[in-house]
């Protein structure tokens, strides 16, 4: 059993994965930076109890982070509780992913397992869009080559710089509405942030396609909000959310091998 583990900037998110490649369990918990190894392992206890795996049956972990300020304490916790050395994505490590932008070294661990994950699985020449603290929008062409990333504010951002920079504006649930035209603050406030997020998601889309000049890219989307807007657009053609698990098996086997 391999344990994955997808540190972002607003939830930590682990899942166990099988010999077979099957995802046994996955788990979900708010980023903190100052919890402690015991809390942190305490969490992972409670992980493996509801997915019903021993920590012997835990044979590796891998880790993708963008959080550098837990990773002390969570790679401590992996030592105490798992008795593991864990994988950590990064420099050095095998990804089957070459990174060719101005400056590679910027491109975060996240990306690179999506792209793993959509280049292996599905193939290149292919649009992954990362619903997150921040939604990306990266371009792996058909030799394995990271070429372009685009960096949206989140859904989730664009809404609470509404309701938290104007004060007469309430905190609002991130639904669509059945209209966008609304007749009342909170409804106008959900049209604008969940329509005008579908409208930014196909316009960049649209325009990255046209200025690498194909038409035939594929898109595949992951991240938490991303049924969201998978659901109201057809730009996107298919929605994994366990895409960060699935790369970071991928480059655990590279690694292994």
């Amino acid at each position: 059993m391999l344990l994955t583990v997808d540190i972002g900037n607003t939830n930590i998110t682990m899942a166990l994965i099988d010999q077979e490649n099957n995802i046994k369990g996955t788990f979900r918990v708010t980023t903190k930076a100052k919890r402690t190894s015991d809390e942190f392992g305490m969490t992972l206890m409670e992980f493996c109890r509801m997915s019903k795996v021993t920590v012997e049956e835990i044979k590796d972990v891998i880790i993708s982070s963008v959080v550098p300020k837990v990773m002390h304490s969570f790679n401590n916790s992996i030592r105490k509780y798992i008795k593991k050395e864990p994988i950590i994505v990064g420099p050095g490590i095998k990804t089957g992913i070459s990174i060719k932008t101005d400056f590679p070294k910027e491109v975060g661990a996240d990306k690179i397992v999506d792209a793993a994950a959509v280049y292996y699985l599905y193939g290149g020449n292919a649009i992954v869009v990362d619903f997150g603290t921040a939604t990306t929008f990266d371009y792996i062409n058909e030799k394995g080559e990271f070429l372009y990333n685009v960096i949206l504010p989140g859904l989730e951002i664009s809404a609470q710089a509404l309701w938290q920079q104007a004060a007469k504006l309430p905190e609002i649930e991130i639904v669509k509405p059945a209209s966008i035209l609304a007749k009342n603050t909170d409804t106008s406030m959900r049209a604008g942030v969940v329509y005008g997020y579908i409208g930014s998601t196909e316009y960049i889309i649209s325009k990255m396609k046209e200025e690498i000049g194909r038409d035939d890219i594929k898109v595949y989307a992951t991240g938490g909000l991303g049924r969201v807007i998978y659901n109201e657009t057809d730009m996107i053609d298919l929605y994994d959310p366990d895409l960060a698990f699935k790369g970071m098996k991928i480059i655990y086997d590279k690694n292994k091998k």
